[in-house]
């Protein structure tokens, strides 16, 4: 059986998650087939976004698929949050940015490094990114210096302080996606050495319809596997000895961005560091300057309170990252070592938390 036979047997977890979820079924058998379901689906997803990506270029590509792959992880988010776990919500948004600028970046250097000696990618994107993930860290320290402070006798004024930073981080982000992909566009554009590394024949394209079909029914599948795994995963975690703050950091996290972890790895595989540094970074910034923001302003309308006071050891995780991003990324070249030591810092985070 080929390898691809084998990819598309893998989408009968799909139907079969649906399944125990509306049966009511063991919560751990629904946790983990459920898991099992989103994988094949972040890979149509991975799929679909590198045909959008050869036509529309990397930066746009690296968007959309940011874009979709936190999808999933917002549904998770607003489904979470109905039902009370703040908790869980925030642990996950802290998660999805470790997750996704530690483990995705780190896995896709690792690979992509492993067969091409050296990557090449655009230094001033990279900047960028380190940039703004600054500024969310800053956004994520001023609420707990805040709460500590007054040691958290106003929290009507922590929320109101968290809902008026949401709108900051929003308008933050969309000004980010004016800068990229109008006004300084040229800036953004791949290094030629790594152009011309990666010639080769390739596929015909795919047509633009079929593209868009797959992602938007992909992620909206990803969603309904995700609603039945946030049902499952209380049960599922005291059945596997797992806490609550590590479930959401970790699991969730790593399961609700499986697109960009699919998406990234495959296109640093083929030497389009481009493309992978961008989902990964782009997904960071996207979860800390778009998703938080919007699950804080929901969490208002609902009268769920969301504030962005995370604890120490959250924000000194998201702060650390960042630096460590910004250092290794700071040449525009990168290799398997530097993946590792990226690894290295997520599993130490990891293990941290798993003791929270």
């Amino acid at each position: 059986m080929s390898t691809r036979a084998v990819f598309y047997s893998t989408l009968l977890f799909v139907p079969i998650s649906f399944w125990l979820g509306l049966s009511h079924a063991s919560a751990t058998a629904v946790f983990v087939v459920s898991c099992l379901a989103v994988l094949p689906l972040a890979g149509l997803m991975g799929e679909a976004t590198e045909q959008l990506a050869h036509r529309c270029g990397p930066g746009i590509g690296a968007l959309l698929n940011a874009t979709f792959g936190n999808a999933a992880e917002l549904i998770i988010g607003l489904i979470a949050l109905r039902a009370g776990e703040v908790e869980i919500v925030k642990a996950s948004i802290t998660g999805s940015i470790l997750g996704n600028m530690l483990m995705v970046l780190g896995v896709a250097m690792l690979v992509g490094g492993w067969r091409h000696k050296e990557l090449l990618f655009n230094r001033r994107a990279a900047e960028l990114g380190s940039g703004m993930m600054v500024l969310a860290t800053v956004a994520l320290v001023i609420p707990a210096i805040y709460a500590s402070v007054t040691h958290h006798r106003e929290p009507e004024h922590l929320e109101a302080i968290s809902l008026d930073l949401s709108w900051v981080l929003i308008a933050s982000y969309l000004a980010s996606l004016l800068f990229q992909l109008k006004t300084h566009q040229r800036l953004f554009a791949p290094p030629r050495e790594a152009a011309h590394r990666d010639g080769g024949p390739s596929a015909p394209a795919w047509p633009l319809w079929r593209s868009l079909g797959l992602l938007l029914g992909a992620a909206v599948l990803v969603g309904f596997v995700s609603e039945f795994l946030v049902g499952a995963i209380h049960s599922a975690g005291e059945a596997l000895g797992l806490g609550k703050v590590f479930m959401g950091v970790v699991v969730i996290a790593v399961i609700g961005n499986a697109a960009e972890h699919a998406t990234a790895v495959l296109m640093a595989a083929r030497n389009q560091m481009d493309l992978a540094f961008g989902i990964a970074m782009g997904s960071s910034m996207q979860i800390a300057l778009f998703v938080a923001p919007v699950l804080v302003i929901a969490g208002h309308l609902m009268g769920q309170p969301l504030g962005l006071e995370f604890s120490l050891l959250e924000v000194a995780a998201v702060m650390l990252s960042a630096m460590a991003v910004a250092h290794l990324a700071s040449d525009g070249r990168t290799n398997w070592f530097e993946g590792f030591q990226l690894l290295a810092i997520y599993a130490i985070l990891a293990v941290a938390f798993y003791y929270i």
